[in-house]
């Protein structure tokens, strides 16, 4: 999808594959969180957010830009990059194939340049239902490209983070992509420019490792995984009982490694208060 996202049948198309994929099928759906029934027409209202618990589900890229950005002011970028299959992995390429058709995506990352309340600026978002979010050569690469633009434009960063980490089934080619967005990401930093990194859930493995926690400032949403190995992984190495809500977004803000942890429902005028403090991205 390109151009201006504007219009009505790209939201409706963007809300179907939401629902399709995070939302099973019927009226109504369980809230992890709490185990409520919950219709997808409240959902719908709340940003899929609970309104029993506040669980936030999670949401798809186009989504994601679609309540963050003004309407009217999406222009994707680099929409055309795509993973290949370098090292000829097993089942990887039926693996791609099924998760494009699924997602409509052509990879795990979107990224634009928008505005938000007037204020101009580049965002990205991973979305973990291509792959869980995994980074693959072409996400590092789309990521990296959206860096530049960002800095060449001298406009503010956001970025949305949802990743299970690499892409295994690239090797060392996944791996190589924590550099390459850490190098972008300093040379971004070199002109001054803001970067907002948004942690959502899940943030981990090798993403967590790199740019997701680079950002001048790191917002989290509510319960949000954060981390580079899972819980369980931990715990059975350490062989010891891990904390109550360990490595979640309201533990990591506790211990110094968010800055705050901001509800959907919020996101969206904390960026724009963000943008305004820091007097980046004039008016479009």
């Amino acid at each position: 999808m390109s151009g201006i996202f504007a219009g009505r049948r790209a939201r409706l198309l963007a809300m179907k594959a939401l629902r399709e994929r995070y939302v099973p099928a019927g009226e109504a759906a369980a809230c992890p969180g709490c185990g409520q029934d919950i219709s997808r027409r409240d959902l719908g209202r709340t940003l899929f957010v609970c309104p029993q618990c506040g669980f936030h589900f999670p949401i798809g890229a186009y989504y994601r830009l679609s309540v963050t950005l003004d309407h009217g002011s999406f222009r994707e970028l680099f929409p055309k990059i795509t993973a290949q299959d370098p090292l000829s992995f097993p089942g990887y390429r039926e693996k791609l194939e099924a998760a494009r058709r699924k997602t409509g995506l052509n990879e795990a990352a979107v990224s634009a340049v928008g505005t938000i309340d007037g204020r101009r600026c580049v965002a990205g978002v991973l979305d973990s239902r291509f792959l869980l979010g995994s980074m693959s050569a072409a996400v590092g690469e789309k990521l990296a490209l959206t860096i530049e633009f960002a800095r060449k434009s001298r406009l503010p960063l956001i970025l949305f983070s949802a990743s299970g980490g690499a892409r295994m089934q690239e090797g060392i080619l996944s791996l190589m992509q924590m550099a390459k967005t850490s190098a972008a990401l300093a040379r971004f930093g070199q002109k001054g420019l803001p970067y907002i990194s948004v942690l959502t859930d899940p943030t981990t493995g090798g993403v967590t490792a790199s740019f997701a926690s680079l950002g001048d400032i790191i917002l989290a949403e509510p319960g949000a995984l954060i981390g580079f190995a899972g819980p369980r992984v931990i715990q059975q190495t350490i062989g010891e009982t891990l904390p109550e809500g360990f490595q979640r977004a309201e533990f990591q803000m506790e211990h110094g490694f968010v800055d705050a942890v901001v509800p959907r429902d919020q996101m969206r005028e904390t960026l724009s208060r963000l943008l305004r403090l820091h007097g980046k991205g004039g008016p479009g």
